[in-house]
């Protein structure tokens, strides 16, 4: 019996590094938090985060983890996908509440993946990725931004809504339609909104401060921006204890959880307010910390920790809402030493927390310097379970698996490509980053088409090896890698991928170098750029 059950554990990994077993896949997402932010990256952070630490210390923790993307949606899609945004329809910025589906009809998904082989799939969270509501008569929704103030009351919120998380491979979804920033202010379960939006509401976006707020529009009477973390949290947990006994039965599930904090509205409930002695921000961010730590417990509860693999990351990098300048003087960073914040093309805007927890598969306590990519989840699942993925599929997706496995001696990415919210594009391969930009792409200066830009290069390299802050473009002395990584970037473009496989189609004609563009003098008399919304 014995010589039995040792047989059988070994064999729980092959000899490819895939695992026999099915776990269940738990996958966090957190909106806008920083690499910085969490105490087991940035030990010189001033915000107590015990559940996020613990889970880095039971498993590994990746430190050159990219977003997709420097903002929301197109992250989303590419995590989803395990394809770059860029390739599709949306070229820059993100989408609104109201927007039509993104994710194209017959495109395989990460939840489709699984429920093909044999999961229970839930999605519980902010979805920003597109649903397509019925629209008003005669009345029409921006497709591929946020709607205007005029168009928030185009849409018929009693109808059936399609296009959402349940045709894409969800079982169930409940959660709100974009940013918390966004509307309508109600939550959705599957189809429909669970209570009519009948109300105009809009919220501060940090809590007791004046000035800034979220946009007008319709809201269920009771609703409550401060509820959203608490109802989220509950529902996951709830999801957790349904599905335990059919998990240890033999069906696992996949719950994608895609929280809408620490971004705005920054509204963390009483208990929190004030605990990190910061600001609110960083309040909000021990109040997402203690939210996974229900979800934790609730995997513990229920006997479910060694047979579930967990994933913890973040959208994109931190939010100026965040209000920087009142954090660093205070010794907290929430972009940690890297450049920029949120929406840049710098590291600020894409470099972003990664943990993994998976007992008895990864190893307590490691920590990968290994590049990886939101972009990777698709072919790490498929990875997991042993399947071959199509060729129209996962086009910009690589497994993590042997990586977290330890099994990888070298970069398990060829290279990365990266994009910010104005659309201007990026490529790392190695120590190697070049931008097709020259200032930040994004929200930090120098700012497109806001600060003077005329006397720089139109790109810009960085050997990230020796300059992780990204202060030193060695453009002109290097320009044998330039032209590499631009050829390299030419090949991902016109292959339609950026993984080996039969060239595919991108939706649209790909610019990356739409970016180089330099703004001219007394560009920065132009009005300020507003972080507000993504």
């Amino acid at each position: 019996m014995t010589r039995c059950l040792l047989f059988l554990a070994l064999t729980l990994i092959d000899l490819t590094g895939q695992t026999a077993e099915k776990p269940n896949i738990v996958y966090i997402l957190c909106d806008d938090l920083g690499y910085g932010d969490l105490k087991c990256l940035n030990r010189e952070g001033k915000i107590a985060t015990p559940n996020f630490d613990s889970i880095a210390a039971a498993g590994m923790a990746f430190t050159d983890a990219h977003s997709g993307l420097a903002v929301c949606t197109p992250t989303r899609y590419g995590i989803l996908t395990g394809r770059y945004a860029w390739r599709t329809r949306l070229q820059s910025g993100v989408l609104g509440g109201l927007s039509p589906r993104l994710i194209e009809p017959n495109r395989l998904t990460v939840a489709s993946l699984l429920k093909q082989n044999g999961y229970h799939t839930a999605a519980i969270g902010k979805w920003h990725l597109g649903m397509n509501w019925v629209k008003v008569p005669g009345k029409d929704v921006t497709e591929l931004n946020i709607e205007t103030p005029e168009q928030v009351k185009n849409v018929d919120y009693g109808q059936p809504i399609a296009g959402g998380p349940n045709a894409v491979g969800f079982d169930y979804y409940y959660g709100i339609s974009a940013s918390l920033d966004m509307v309508p202010y109600t939550f959705i379960e599957n189809d429909h909104v669970t209570i009519l939006p009948t109300v105009d509401k809009q919220f501060s976006m940090m809590l007791g401060r004046s000035g800034g707020m979220t946009r007008l529009g319709p809201a269920a009477p009771e609703f409550e921006v401060e509820n959203v973390l608490p109802t989220l949290t509950q529902k996951a947990v709830e999801y957790i204890a349904q599905r335990a006994s059919a998990a240890k039965a033999g069906t696992p599930f996949f719950l994608y959880l895609p929280l809408a904090s620490p971004h705005t509205p920054i509204a963390p409930t009483p208990p929190w307010q004030g605990k990190s002695r910061l600001n609110p921000y960083a309040d909000f961010v021990m109040q997402t910390d203690a939210a996974i730590g229900q979800v934790l417990a609730a995997l513990e509860q229920n006997g479910l920790t060694n047979s579930t693999l967990l994933i913890v990351t973040s959208d994109n990098g931190c939010s100026p809402q965040a209000k920087f300048e009142e954090l660093v003087p205070r010794g907290h960073n929430p972009s940690y030493v890297f450049r920029g914040h949120k929406a840049d093309i710098y590291e600020g805007g894409h470099r972003i927390p990664l943990l993994i927890r998976w007992p008895a598969h990864v190893t307590a306590g490691a920590t990968s310097n290994h590049t990886t990519c939101l972009t990777d989840l698709l072919a790490t699942c498929a990875d997991v379970l042993g399947v071959t993925l199509p060729d129209h599929a996962a086009e910009d997706s690589v497994s993590m698996l042997p990586a977290m496995l330890g099994q990888a001696s070298q970069s398990v990415r060829t290279a990365t490509v990266h994009h910010s919210i104005n659309g201007s594009f990026a490529i790392r391969q190695a120590n190697w980053k070049l931008c097709f930009c020259p200032g930040s792409g994004g929200w930090s200066a120098p700012r497109p088409d806001r600060d003077d830009t005329s006397g720089m290069p139109p790109v810009q390299l960085f050997d990230l090896s020796a300059d992780i802050g990204e202060q030193h473009n060695l453009q002109a002395d290097h320009p044998d890698i330039v032209r590499q990584l631009t050829t390299l970037m030419e090949r991902f473009v016109a292959d339609g991928r950026s993984t080996p496989g039969a060239p595919q189609k991108n939706a649209v004609t790909i610019d990356f170098r739409s970016g180089q563009r330099v703004s001219p003098p007394g560009a920065k008399k132009k009005p300020k750029v507003k972080a507000k919304g993504n």
